[in-house]
């Protein structure tokens, strides 16, 4: 997939700009507050969506104005494609509008005809921060690659969000519903555990080839586990869902007492083992900084193997948190990537990149 036109229009300090990209790497140079991050987030959006920044994408249209409008052309593996998102604010609120070649579209139809995998300063936080914020990551890969999961997701997470207003006396108790509701999340939620369970297996071993080619085995191998909330002793379609199912019946009565869903993959997690220790607990900020970028060249390449097309990298600000020699292997690994774009405050070594200059929302080919 290749970016080949992007045009913004009242996107936070982007007043308008026309971007043309190049094939290949990207190098966006910039002080503070340019824009830089700003630009990758609306690719993105463009891909996505959604933004990578903020949950609340108001903040995405320029302050005072009432629409945001992102578009552009890529080519495929199809031929050629044509997006745009809108993003228009109103008293009702927030609204957002995709087309896809001129027609408007529902945001599942959207998803996934422009993949992304973006790499932002939060990301190296994976490690040790909440599972919530692991489980997003592999969301956001496996909803771009596998309409099924998108649709599963959406469906888990309604089931979920009405199941817990039950549990909570939002609404009167009903073990009939309860019930409906639990046969419901069992039946999309064995569709999330499948597909994480396949993705972070081949995660695991791309993100481990690649750490060993970058740091060779001087710290020990790396290892992704997938921590299914779940556990079932057989790991087919039915096994899950009928230890799923058994679960929520053991646990039914403290799920009622504490209120709370206490069974599912909205509780799971990915593990991260370095020399067969918890990275979390035993790792260096820099073995911890390495084993995410290992599991992002990870995502990009199971997400090219798997759809037979590469995505579009984005890095946001994140080789400045690296050593030089982290930083080089990095670059190093990405270099042959068909599209990527890299934000920095000063120059790479970046042999053959394409250099762009971005000062107060404008655009200049170095």
């Amino acid at each position: 997939m290749i970016l080949t036109r992007l045009a913004l229009a009242n996107v936070r300090n982007y007043a308008s700009l026309e971007f043309t990209p190049a094939p290949g790497l990207n190098v966006l140079i910039g002080k503070n507050a340019q824009g830089k991050s700003n630009l990758l987030e609306a690719i993105a959006l463009l891909g996505t969506g959604k933004s990578f920044r903020t949950a609340r994408e108001a903040d995405v249209v320029a302050e005072g104005l009432p629409m945001a409008t992102i578009s552009g052309d890529a080519r495929v593996k199809a031929g050629s494609v044509r997006l745009s998102c809108t993003i228009a604010l109103g008293a009702g609120g927030m609204r957002k509008r995709y087309t896809v070649n001129g027609r408007g579209v529902r945001y599942a139809n959207y998803l996934g005809k422009l993949r992304v995998v973006s790499f932002i300063p939060a990301h190296l936080q994976l490690i040790t921060g909440s599972p919530s914020l692991r489980r997003s990551v592999l969301n956001a890969a496996l909803a771009q690659e596998r309409p099924a999961y998108y649709a599963a997701l959406a469906d888990y997470g309604n089931q979920l969000t009405q199941k817990g207003a039950l549990l909570r006396g939002l609404v009167a108790s009903d073990d009939t519903l309860l019930a409906a509701y639990n046969e419901r999340l069992v039946e999309s939620g064995t569709e999330l555990i499948l597909a994480r369970r396949a993705f972070v297996r081949e995660l695991d071993a791309r993100a481990r080839a690649a750490h060993r080619t970058w740091i060779g085995d001087a710290d020990g191998m790396l290892e992704l586990r997938y921590v299914s909330n779940v556990s079932a002793e057989v790991g087919t379609r039915d096994g899950i869902a009928t230890a799923f199912a058994g679960q929520l019946v053991a646990q039914g009565a403290a799920e009622l007492q504490r209120r709370v869903c206490l069974v599912g993959p909205h509780r799971d997690d990915i593990d991260f083992r370095l020399g067969g220790r918890p990275l979390a607990a035993f790792g260096s900020q820099g073995q911890q900084r390495t084993a995410v970028l290992a599991l992002k060249v990870a995502e990009y390449g199971t997400l090219e193997a798997d759809s037979g097309e590469a995505p579009i990298l984005l890095l946001d600000d994140v080789l400045s948190e690296l050593d030089p020699e982290r930083r080089t292997a990095f670059l190093g690994g990405v270099a042959s990537v068909e599209q990527a774009f890299v934000t920095t405050t000063g120059p790479l070594d970046t042999p053959g990149a394409a250099i762009y200059r971005v000062a107060a929302g404008g655009v200049e080919a170095a």
